[in-house]
């Protein structure tokens, strides 16, 4: 092996490292977040829980927010995971929509999304932090659904936009209702019931 493989191979075994270091500080740390809060959870109990230095935190995170920021991606990137396995199957984008919609409040009632996500992530971020990492994820998504709706000429194009967002928001509003009730499961129900209406008289053909 030639010197500059074994230095390819030494830096590729670092990255893998690191890597794995920075997956494992995310993993424990959503745990302990969601357990605990982000205002209960320190970044010692996370190095403590971890096993790892100090320094190797802050390789990775500038501090406590940002590792939270990350935590709340990853969170984030789950449930756009799950609720695209969700709609896997639906042929119509109308259906797509609901489905989507409806598995999202079921998810809702997560303690981890709930904690994190829909509790903590709006107060620790900023509202426009929150807001802009959901709408760069789901905004794109809901839009693509509704052009799919349009397209088949259930909506006029010059919606799709304007619908999009405006289904975002009730959404977003419906799951924090569920994140915040006392009875998470009356709370669901009475989401999906009120969202399957919205999107029936907003989208009727």
């Amino acid at each position: 092996m030639n010197p500059m493989t074994q230095q390819q191979a030494t830096e590729g075994k670092r990255a893998a490292q690191g890597r794995a270091t920075r997956g494992q500080l995310i993993e424990v740390a959503t745990r302990l977040f969601a357990e605990h809060g982000y205002e209960g959870t320190s970044i010692e109990a996370v190095l403590s829980a971890a096993g790892v230095s100090r320094g190797a935190l802050y390789h990775h995170f500038a501090g406590k927010e940002a590792l939270f920021e990350a935590v709340v991606s990853a969170v984030s990137a789950q449930v756009t995971a799950d609720l695209t396995e969700a709609i896997r199957d639906c042929a119509d984008p109308v259906d797509a929509l609901r489905t989507a919609s409806l598995a999202w409040i079921n998810l809702a009632a997560d303690p981890v999304i709930q904690r994190v996500v829909l509790v903590d992530a709006p107060s620790v971020l900023g509202w426009d932090r929150w807001r802009a990492m959901d709408d760069g994820r789901t905004l794109g998504a809901v839009r693509a659904l509704l052009q799919g709706v349009s397209d088949t000429g259930r909506l006029p194009s010059e919606l799709v936009g304007p619908f999009a967002h405006m289904i975002l928001a009730a959404l977003d509003e419906i799951v924090m209702v569920v994140a915040r009730a006392p009875d998470a499961n009356a709370a669901i129900a009475e989401g999906r019931m009120a969202v399957q209406a919205f999107l029936d008289r907003l989208l009727r053909p």
